[in-house]
């Protein structure tokens, strides 16, 4: 059996199966969950649902299919049969002692399903690729350099192998494009959308203006929001919304776009290996977007909402993350240098005195000494 990497949200979900009759965990492809249910729950039936012939018998008579398999079943890729909501209604309804395990790295049914017909009996969780926490339980992360932790990236098979990560990558987005996204789009749309996504590679950690990208891709504004909502729920981007709260009006309103995996982000920037990355003059978006995704996976670890957003003013003075943490503001500014500077911390302190519920100012930067106020991208 392959060697298993302890999860740290694994405890929340234990936990909540005590509470819930069902659990869904949800992320993007390949990473971990099939093996993460297994894992904590070696006594429950697992079924997966990307089987053909565990669809088809599920299609045919989906109140036999459920009942066949006991009172504790993983069902994974649960949306490939979307008519089994109902059904796990019916049974943890009538029996509040089944329990029942969804997985899920498609997003557009799954959740729309769940608000249906699950709500209030499911607990939800979120699994993403390893964090550096993880990782460490498997490699010695002082063995790599931080361009190359980038352009590896930190799905479990790529972490835990010496598989090609060309290969890997060029694997799982072909996989994407043909799994998630063929049936969403016309068939005419394909170059399109993935000239988009390769324009949201580019332009990684800068603010999401649909009609400027509208108008590079060829189609129409709602048409680039849409494709962006496409690449949210398949859990390929995720969105950092700009911080208000009584602040001065005079700021951003459009999020900034981040990639899930850094690993992917190089691959569809052609940035192959740690030697092309350095030279990159996109090194310094890839680097803050890994630290923006270190900083979500600790809330997502945790079970908790990612309450993540970044500052910005007209003027151009910008502090690169805030984190709601017990009701304080934290502040992060992210630097891909070596070297400490102390000007980094100017536009958190400037912020710092707006907000009356400013937590810590930290600076998150690749230098191996750490004077006060400084954290190293691998200890976040």
């Amino acid at each position: 059996m392959p060697q298993y990497i302890h999860r740290e949200l694994s405890s929340k979900i234990t936990e909540s199966i005590k509470l819930f009759p069902v659990v869904g965990i949800t992320g993007p492809r390949q990473s971990g969950k099939t093996s993460l249910c297994r894992h904590l729950f070696p006594d429950y039936t697992y079924v997966n649902l990307e089987d053909i012939l565990y669809r088809a018998a599920a299609l045919q008579d989906p109140v036999n299919f459920v009942n066949q398999f006991g009172s504790k079943v993983i069902f994974d890729e649960v949306q490939n049969v979307p008519e089994l909501f109902s059904m796990i209604q019916t049974r943890v309804d009538e029996d509040p002692e089944r329990r029942f395990i969804l997985t899920g790295s498609c997003n557009f049914t799954l959740m729309r399903r769940i608000s249906q017909s699950l709500a209030g009996r499911i607990a939800l969780f979120t699994l993403l690729p390893f964090s550096f926490s993880e990782m460490s339980r498997e490699i010695d992360l002082s063995a790599l350099t931080t361009p190359e932790l980038m352009v590896r990236g930190q799905y479990p098979r790529i972490v835990m192998s010496d598989a090609s990560t060309n290969l890997y990558y060029s694997s799982y987005y072909q996989t994407y494009i043909e799994r998630d996204v063929r049936d969403l789009l016309n068939i005419k749309y394909f170059l399109k959308f993935d000239k988009f996504v390769r324009l949201m590679a580019a332009r990684v950690g800068s603010e999401f203006n649909a009609s400027a990208i509208s108008r590079e891709v060829g189609v129409s504004s709602p048409t680039i929001s849409e494709w962006l909502s496409i690449l949210s729920l398949s859990y390929i981007v995720y969105s950092v919304q700009p911080y208000s709260g009584n602040l001065s009006k005079r700021l951003t309103k459009m999020p900034k776009i981040y990639f899930y995996d850094t690993g992917l982000l190089c691959y569809l920037l052609t940035l192959d290996n740690k030697d092309i990355l350095e030279k990159s003059p996109q090194y310094g978006a890839i680097f803050e977007n890994l630290a923006m995704g270190e900083l979500m996976k600790q809330r997502i670890n945790k079970g908790e909402r990612p309450e993540l957003y970044f500052y910005r003013e007209t003027s151009g003075k910008e502090v690169d993350a805030l984190v709601n943490e017990n009701g304080k503001i934290n502040l992060y500014e992210i630097k891909s240098g070596k070297t400490f500077k102390t000007e980094y911390t100017a536009n958190m302190e400037l912020l710092a005195r707006k907000l009356p519920n400013a937590g810590l100012s930290t600076v998150i930067c690749d230098a191996p000494s750490l004077p006060p106020l400084l954290l190293n991208i691998r200890n976040i």
